[in-house]
C-alpha cells in the first residue's frame, strides 16, 4: 500500500501520483483552485473498515481533489464470514488547511471497489459528509444486487447551488462517514458474497472532487 493513514493529527500532505481525470464543477466566474497548496491532516480515524495503518490520504497536485485508499475495507456474508462481517464502516475526521481567502466544498465523490454477490444476495455502499458544528449533512446510498462479480463504481454529485461550503475564516474539521453492507438474502448460505472498497496495489481509490471560491473580503 502506498502509504498509511496517520492518526493523531499527523500531516497527510502527500502529493498524489494518480492522475485525476475529473475536476470539480465550477460555477461561472468561480476559481478552479487556489494557487497555494492545501494540506490535509487526519485528526481521527475510526471504524471496522479502516483499522490503523490501512488507509491513506493524498492531495492532487492541482488542488482539485484528494483521494482515500483503503486496504482492508470489505463486508461479507455466508461461508467463512463472521456474524459482524456483514457491515463495515469508516469515519475520517480531516483538518483541511485552506489558503487564506478561500473556501471549499466537496462537489462530487467517486467510490470504487469490487463485489462478488451470489444470486439472491445484495449489498449497499453509503456515505455522508458534514463540517464540524454544521447541521447540514449530505448522504447518499447505492444498492447492488446479485448475481454480480465485477468492479463497481458509485458517484455522489451535488449541484453548485446546493454545495455546503466550509465557513470562511474559521477552522472546521471535515467529516466523511462511509459504510459497506452485505446481505445474504435468498442466496445459498454455503456460498460467500462480499463488497469491497479496498486495494492492495493502490489502483482502487475513492476520489473527492473539490469546488473552490473566494471568501468575501472583510472590512
Amino acid at each position: 500500500m502506498p502509504g498509511a493513514l496517520l492518526p493523531g493529527g499527523a500531516t497527510a500532505a502527500f502529493l498524489a501520483s494518480t492522475l485525476f481525470t475529473q475536476a470539480a464543477p465550477a460555477a461561472p466566474s468561480s476559481i478552479v483552485a487556489p494557487p497555494d497548496k492545501i494540506v490535509i491532516e487526519v485528526a481521527t480515524v475510526n471504524g471496522s473498515g479502516c483499522p490503523i495503518n490501512t488507509a491513506a490520504v493524498a492531495v492532487a497536485p492541482d488542488n482539485t481533489a484528494f483521494t482515500v485508499t483503503y486496504s482492508q475495507y470489505l463486508a461479507q456474508v455466508g461461508a467463512g464470514a463472521k456474524p459482524t462481517d456483514f457491515r463495515k464502516n469508516c469515519q475520517l475526521n480531516l483538518i483541511v488547511h485552506v489558503p487564506s481567502g478561500f473556501t471549499y466544498a466537496v462537489a462530487s465523490a467517486d467510490y470504487r471497489g469490487f463485489a462478488h454477490l451470489e444470486k439472491g444476495a445484495s449489498a449497499t455502499q453509503k456515505a455522508s459528509y458534514y463540517f464540524q458544528g454544521s447541521p447540514d449533512t449530505a448522504s447518499r446510498t447505492h444498492p447492488f444486487s446479485g448475481p454480480y462479480d465485477d468492479d463497481w463504481q458509485a458517484t455522489d454529485s451535488t449541484d453548485w447551488g446546493q454545495l455546503v461550503w466550509a465557513p470562511c475564516g474559521v477552522q472546521r474539521n471535515f467529516n466523511i462517514n462511509t459504510e459497506l453492507r452485505a446481505s445474504l438474502g435468498s442466496a445459498d448460505p454455503k456460498t460467500n458474497s462480499f463488497i469491497a472498497m479496498d486495494s492492495t496495489d493502490g489502483d482502487i481509490q475513492t476520489i473527492y472532487h473539490l469546488a473552490w471560491k473566494e471568501c468575501p473580503q472583510q472590512r
